[in-house]
């Protein structure tokens, strides 16, 4: 394997291309290539490049961060993480202690004098299952909490707030935590909607490169959802009514609600950020097969199901935890029945599911490209053909490569087509030939991928799962990492393929369950036959303490988070164990 020209040693390089990674404005070196068409070769990609710098000249006006290239751990949990404060009930969050760094050697074993040695290759951000929901939405199936505590959560009415806090805490991070350096981008893996809706995706994509986002759909005067229901249920945060959350010491917040879907301005990311698409992205509810023309009249429409009682919403669980309904049908005839128990809302076209194309046709739009690159991986080769994987150059000598692992067939499971599959392995194949290491990005996770149902669209095509993936990766010796989400854990395996490859599989937890966490990834170059990935965990900029009175944008993002960790009936394995958080993940170099 080639030597890798790292981002600290470009700085003393006088060229314009050098200068561009050093200084951390947008340019090939910066995270910022040309998003590669997925049947491209490598003489394709060779060919773009000049195009590719053209491009990064003419974003250079950005603002780089100042980078005090030496390690630092303010904004980050190595030096506070949110806390509960007494004992029982409804728990109030402040500061608590800081989350060490753990050295991981399960791969190869870290040397001493390695942190004198070391060169700065690359820095990121991930971003994952930020959920960006439109809580009014018809299609919605908040009924089911009962059976699970991820169809309803009291929090999720300020997922852009909480989105928009955590946008903020990336804008203010002075580098890379390690080593100081500039970071390139920010790649987010799925789940960046939750229900497929038209109203989510335009949220997102204003969130991540800026805009102003008003979280209310229907009525465009008032909230119109379960948490004004009077339903006991729910928390009804502006009412007196004794629901079963304010029961668990949840309060009564007056103006709660009309602070909900009051108008948010976000910054937009000041880094070039890149998009995976996850199975809330492309399925209705996450789980059913997208096309059925009754479920997007149902989204649109004015009609709205609350409750259900317990042995239907258990069938229909069940049935969506087996993949016993991957096309909806036994959902949609239980709609049907519960028709006369439906409540009236406010019809509102642009609750529509977006399409796999309106997906990527989105992130083309000029409208959202912030600080790019326009597409945000995305491009017209993937309009073209179909498709939503791609690669593009993260440092002179690291490729990222974006997979879509969601199943059109129906259920949150994923898989691999196996024409992606191919492409996946002649891109590594390639790359490795050209001296590229590889850093591999999805939705699911290796575990989550057992759903080997057709594409409808393909239907002679085989669907390939996790353990097919990683035997591939494994084959590979310049992979070094495969990071992803879904799982709302945080967890980092190694993964060892004897005289084949070793690579880390990093997921991470989400931003709507708690402990709403993002990850910086730092690479580098031990300069001893090893190379390390620092793993460090991040959350919003919103302070830890939440005052009750305050429903500013601000305070509602510090809500967002202590309401996430009082949901009833969430997990409390989600941070994972201390070697899952922040890291020293030490590799042999390919």
């Amino acid at each position: 394997m080639p030597r890798i020209r790292s981002v600290a040693a470009a700085a003393t390089n006088p060229d314009r291309r050098a200068f561009l990674a050093a200084t951390g404005a947008v340019g090939l070196s910066a995270g910022v290539g040309l998003a590669l068409r997925p049947e491209a070769d490598a003489h394709a990609a060779a060919a773009s490049a000049s195009d590719d710098r053209a491009a990064a000249v003419a974003l250079t006006n950005r603002e780089a961060p100042a980078a005090p290239l030496k390690p630092y751990t303010r904004g980050t949990t190595l030096a506070s993480v949110a806390a509960p404060r007494g004992g029982s009930g409804y728990r109030r969050l402040g500061d608590g202690p800081a989350w060490k760094r753990v050295v991981r050697g399960d791969l190869a074993a870290a040397k001493a004098g390695r942190e004198k040695r070391r060169t700065a290759l690359a820095s990121f951000v991930q971003f994952t299952d930020l959920h960006i929901v439109d809580v009014q939405h018809p299609l919605r199936y908040e009924y089911l909490r009962a059976q699970t505590a991820s169809a309803w959560r009291p929090q999720e009415a300020l997922s852009v707030a909480g989105a928009v806090s955590l946008v903020e805490r990336v804008n203010a991070l002075r580098g890379a935590p390690v080593t100081g350096t500039p970071l390139h981008f920010v790649m987010t893996t799925g789940d960046n909607t939750d229900n497929n809706s038209k109203t989510e995706l335009d949220w997102f994509l204003k969130v991540m490169s800026g805009g102003r986002v008003t979280p209310n759909s229907g009525d465009p005067r008032r909230y119109e959802g379960v948490q004004n229901s009077g339903l006991k249920l729910y928390w009804q945060p502006d009412a007196a009514l004794r629901d079963a959350d304010k029961q668990r010491g949840f309060p009564r917040l007056d103006g709660f609600l009309a602070a909900a879907i009051r108008e948010v301005n976000s910054p937009g990311l000041k880094l070039p950020w890149y998009s995976t698409v996850g199975n809330h992205d492309a399925l209705p509810g996450g789980c059913y097969a997208p096309g059925d023309s009754f479920f997007a009249d149902f989204a649109t429409g004015g009609r709205k199901l609350m409750t259900l009682d317990e042995r239907t919403g258990k069938a229909i669980w069940d049935n969506v935890r087996s993949g016993g309904d991957p096309k909806g049908a036994d959902w949609k005839a239980m709609l049907k029945a519960q028709a006369k128990k439906m409540r009236s809302v406010t019809p509102d076209e642009n609750r529509a599911p977006f399409t796999p194309l309106e997906y990527l046709k989105a992130h083309l739009d000029p409208a959202h490209t912030g600080p790019g690159p326009v597409g945000h991986g995305y491009s017209q080769a993937n309009v073209d053909n179909r498709t939503q994987y791609y690669v593009f150059r993260i440092a002179d000598d690291v490729i990222g490569i974006s997979l879509d692992t969601t199943d059109p067939g129906g259920h949150y499971e994923g898989s691999l087509g196996a024409a992606q599959l191919k492409w996946l392995d002649r891109t590594l194949k390639e790359n490795a030939k050209n001296g590229s290491y590889a850093i591999v990005f999805s939705h699911h996770t290796s575990k989550t991928m057992r759903n080997l149902r057709k594409d409808p669209a393909r239907p002679g095509e085989a669907r390939h799962g996790g353990k097919e993936v990683l035997d591939l990766l494994g084959r590979h010796r310049n992979v070094l990492a495969w990071v992803n989400g879904h799982s709302h854990r945080n967890r980092i395996t190694p993964h060892a393929y004897g005289d084949g490859g070793s690579f880390w599989e990093i997921s991470t937890a989400s931003h709507i369950d708690f402990p709403q966490l993002a990850r910086v990834i730092e690479l580098v170059d031990n300069k001893d036959g090893t190379i390390s990935l620092f793993t460090t965990l991040i959350e919003s900029a919103a302070p830890h303490a939440t005052d009750f009175a305050d429903l500013s944008q601000t305070g509602l993002a510090a809500l967002y988070r202590e309401l996430s960790f009082n949901a009833p009936g969430s997990r409390t394995d989600l941070t994972g164990t201390s070697g899952d958080r922040n890291t020293e993940l030490v590799l042999r170099k390919g």
